[in-house]
């Protein structure tokens, strides 16, 4: 008889049978609170009936239409659409199916367009499991263990994690960007760079918003040594941050390339990069493709998944309810030492717990993090030591969802600390 493999371990110990919004319900028929998302996938909640009903009109019309061999309405239509939400002067896509698919297309055409061969990663970054995603991500060691060597051409540069350093973030970014200026000068040198990798925030290293003068140092870095900036917005792109882009709290900025997947449909694998056409033409031939990429039914639900978001407020939504569950989230950890940090940008909270002399403790993360579960609420941990319970709500989550998880939280807090 098969089995699973047992490394797929689950981190909440409930078994599905059918999603609504922001619950889930198990085949025990209990109801829990799903503030994990499918891990920031569920965008519009579970089974939104519009995502519903394009997906399921389009199952009866063509499953698969292979975008190299025959196009299809729903990608032509779907790029269009794209056209609206994408940066001004971005405005071609490719499309594949995860964000590690999509993340090393992005390499690729950085490599391709630039002749140049280093990418600059962040420490802390998670860019994908597949080899040269993996080669890329520093957001824990389960990533890269065991199966070196690693893609070669990849340098790691420091990220501003100001609470880890114990800094200011006005101090964190100074030391960052010095030492970015001091690895282009000597071991990544800056002629041979094709691209910087940044995600707008941190998401498996431990839900750390990237400071916005960060991000423009990292750009004006860019422009100065010919260096190409790719956003990778898998997990803070369509609305997640209370802004369309993750990248876009940072005013003024475009990335050369953008990275897209998780809520682009709504649970469907669909994935994207984005870049201005005269720089994806400079992709050689043959360099994009793939059998299922741009699948019909994955971009029909993609174009309802955008319909919803745009027609139902959800960045702004986003925004909102993000900045009542950060507020919530702080005011429970009032007098809680376990608790060394918590912050957060719209929809992606995050909560650090350190021991009695400040270091990462994840013991205790996952003990309030299965005290929630049994509550009902589900939640997940990130960052390099697992010490950060993560929260990632679906993007249609009311004030009443949020004071209902703040009331789950701190009852699971009491459970777990007490």
């Amino acid at each position: 008889m098969a089995q699973l493999s047992p490394l797929l371990k689950q981190a909440t110990p409930v078994q599905a049978a059918r999603g609504e919004g922001v619950y889930l319900y198990d085949t025990d028929g209990r109801r829990h609170l799903d503030f994990t998302a499918g891990i920031g996938v569920t965008s519009t909640g579970h089974c939104h009936p519009t995502v519903v009903a394009a997906a399921q009109e389009q199952v009866a019309t063509l499953i698969h239409g292979q975008y190299t061999t025959v196009m299809h309405q729903p990608l032509l239509t779907l790029v269009e659409r794209m056209g609206d939400v994408l940066p001004e002067g971005i405005d071609s896509v490719f499309f594949t199916n995860s964000g590690s698919e999509a993340v090393e297309a992005s390499v690729r055409l950085a490599r391709q367009a630039t002749g140049r061969q280093l990418i600059v990663a962040f420490d802390g970054g998670f860019h994908g499991r597949t080899m040269g995603a993996a080669a890329l991500t520093t957001s824990g060691a389960k990533i890269r263990a065991g199966i070196g060597p690693m893609m070669g051409g990849v340098a790691f540069a420091p990220f501003p994690y100001a609470y880890r350093y114990g800094w200011s973030e006005e101090q964190a970014v100074a030391f960052a960007l010095s030492e970015l200026d001091r690895q282009l000068a000597s071991t990544a040198p800056a002629s041979d760079v094709a691209a910087f990798i940044v995600e707008p925030v941190l998401g498996e290293g431990g839900y750390v918003p990237t400071p916005p003068a960060f991000l423009h140092g990292l750009r004006e870095r860019a422009d100065r040594h010919g260096i190409l900036l790719i956003a990778d917005e898998v997990q803070t792109g369509y609305g997640r941050t209370g802004k369309f882009w993750g990248h876009q709290h940072a005013e003024g900025l475009t990335p050369d390339i953008i990275v897209t997947a998780k809520g682009l449909a709504s649970g469907f694998p669909l994935s994207a990069i984005a870049a201005p056409k005269a720089l994806m033409e400079k992709a050689w031939p043959g360099s994009q493709g793939g059998t299922y990429g741009g699948n019909a039914v994955a971009c029909a639900a993609a174009l309802a998944t955008l319909e919803v978001v745009q027609g139902e407020g959800l960045v702004e939504n986003a925004r909102v309810q993000g900045e009542k569950l950060l507020a919530g989230v702080r005011d429970a950890a009032q007098g809680i030492a376990a608790i060394g940090d918590v912050r957060g940008r719209g929809l992606m909270v995050g909560i650090e717990f350190v021991d009695a002399d400040g270091k990462p403790d994840g013991a205790t993360a996952a003990k309030v993090h299965a005290a929630a579960a049994a509550q009902g609420l589900l939640l997940l941990t990130c960052g390099v030591h697992g010490n950060v319970v993560r929260m990632i709500p679906a993007l249609v989550v009311t004030a009443e969802q949020v004071d209902e998880g703040l009331a789950l939280w701190t009852k699971a807090l009491n459970d777990a600390l007490s």
